[in-house]
């Protein structure tokens, strides 16, 4: 009898546990773990649900708008869809040798055998795609939705500034945006479309948009770095090219399962398609791919090295002027339409991550006191363990930073405070005790001043040893 009831236990634990696991691979979405690559209406509304975000005070209205954001979905670089159209006879070559051999293939993908590149034949890339285009223009409309008080004058170049880098898919990322933001309000065609202006500096001085073209210590610093970030990524993809080896019976190489996991990336974002390349991964292999493309991020793009987002001060210091320019506006009470209320910017990863880390986002636990002191910080860590430092949230294709400048008249700490959104979520800032919103003077003194005392010139092109620290420097626009 007690051996019965132990079997029906153990034949029920099994069953739970099996169902447990198929329950947590169904869960599994690939195209929320595809780092930098990763779509915006796939990732934007993945939040800390142990955040909890802060109250506007009554009484408080927004008087302006920063946005810095990163273009839509693109196609891949001319460099990239080479190596696809490359993979192809890989692939080939691969089964016929796999078949010679009198491999077992019957676990073998049928897809896999006759694999050609969808981007086969095509001359161009990295252009903003349909769905880039869409993302933007939806951004756009939910902006002006949300923030129906700051939107609601008639277009001027004045009053709503739109800026982005040279680059082509950023710039119609920023007249996607713009479309949807003044969809309805203008007098062109049936759609009552608005036109506007989008202004770009030049590729070869932008320091504020696309600072890290312009900083010779940081293009120094990335070329010297890239053949060990690869080093750190090598175990990964021997770990996971030897499982694919076993799995299929194919004699794959590193670069291979490199080039799979880009295919991946690719199918999953552009194409929508998971069960071709992302399904030779299983989704721990997925993650452990995701976290060597998130650990690239880090040290060439992000918090492992302070010039990585120290070049980003010129676009600090655009954003703090902005703020000071409105309150001067409101408190002078400058006529509607003679004062600018949004200042909206499109670039790219390379600017939305420093960004991102001047403002101190995404850190563990005591890095953001590091940070102040100036202190390198340890590798985001490797799955299983969860970490922050996630590019998928972090720099998905349309990711953004909002920074919304409050007047609260009738608040006896503040008169004024900036609440920090991410990807149109409130994000926890710990230079703001870990608030979505923070007093301005706090976030001037917390966030912004400490990163003042450093001068985009000597940062970028100063050689080591001839750098001189400068006195931390007021925010002189407040």
């Amino acid at each position: 009898m007690v051996m019965a009831k132990l079997l029906s236990l153990l034949l029920l634990f099994s069953v739970f546990f099996v169902h447990s696991n198929a329950g947590e691979e169904e869960a599994f979405d690939v195209r929320q773990h595809l780092s930098t690559v990763s779509r915006y209406g796939a990732v934007k509304d993945v939040a800390d649900n142990s955040f909890v975000a802060s109250e506007i005070p009554d009484g408080c209205t927004p008087i302006h708008l920063n946005l810095v954001a990163r273009h839509g979905t693109r196609s891949p670089t001319k460099k990239r869809m080479k190596e696809m159209d490359n993979l192809a006879p890989r692939l080939a070559s691969l089964v016929k040798e796999a078949e010679e051999q009198k491999q077992p293939l019957q676990n073998l993908p049928a897809w896999l055998r006759e694999w050609e590149s969808p981007w086969k034949g095509k001359q161009n890339g990295g252009q903003l795609t349909v769905q880039g285009e869409e993302e933007l223009y939806e951004l756009g409309i939910r902006t002006r939705e949300r923030f129906p008080h700051l939107f609601d004058e008639d277009y001027h170049p004045n009053v709503y500034a739109i800026k982005s880098s040279q680059i082509p898919r950023a710039s119609a990322s920023a007249v996607a945006f713009g479309m949807g933001l003044f969809s309805g309000k203008g007098n062109l065609g049936p759609g009552k479309h608005q036109a506007f202006a989008v202004t770009s500096e030049s590729r070869a001085s932008d320091i504020v948009l696309r600072f890290h073209d312009c900083c010779n210590n940081y293009k120094d610093y990335r070329k010297s770095q890239e053949p060990s970030v690869t080093k750190l990524k090598e175990p990964v993809f021997d770990e996971i090219t030897s499982a694919l080896k076993r799995r299929y019976k194919l004699n794959f190489s590193r670069q291979d399962t490199s080039s799979l996991w880009f295919l991946c990336k690719q199918e999953a974002s552009l194409l929508n398609v998971t069960d071709q390349a992302c399904a030779l991964f299983s989704p721990s292999e997925v993650a452990l791919l995701e976290w060597t493309d998130d650990l690239e991020a880090f040290i060439l793009k992000g918090y492992g090295k302070a010039l990585n987002y120290r070049m980003g001060v010129p676009l600090l210091k655009d954003v703090v002027q902005s703020m000071g320019q409105a309150i001067e506006a409101h408190e002078e009470k400058h006529a509607p339409g003679t004062y600018e209320k949004a200042r909206l910017r499109f670039a790219h990863a390379e600017t939305v991550v420093p960004f991102s880390c001047l403002l101190g986002l995404f850190l563990e636990g005591s890095e953001f006191q590091q940070i102040q002191r100036e202190q390198p910080l340890e590798h985001p860590p490797k799955p299983p363990q969860k970490r922050n430092w996630k590019c998928s949230n972090m720099a998905p294709f349309g990711g953004n930073n909002m920074l919304v400048l409050y007047s609260c008249p009738a608040n006896s700490s503040s008169k004024y405070f900036v609440q920090v959104l991410h990807n149109e979520q409130p994000i926890p800032v710990p230079g703001c005790d870990g608030s979505d919103l923070c007093p301005l003077d706090d976030f001037k003194e917390k966030v912004v001043a400490p990163h003042l005392k450093h001068d985009y010139n000597a940062v970028c092109n100063t050689k080591a040893g001839q750098q001189e620290q400068k006195p931390a420097s007021k925010v002189s626009a407040f």
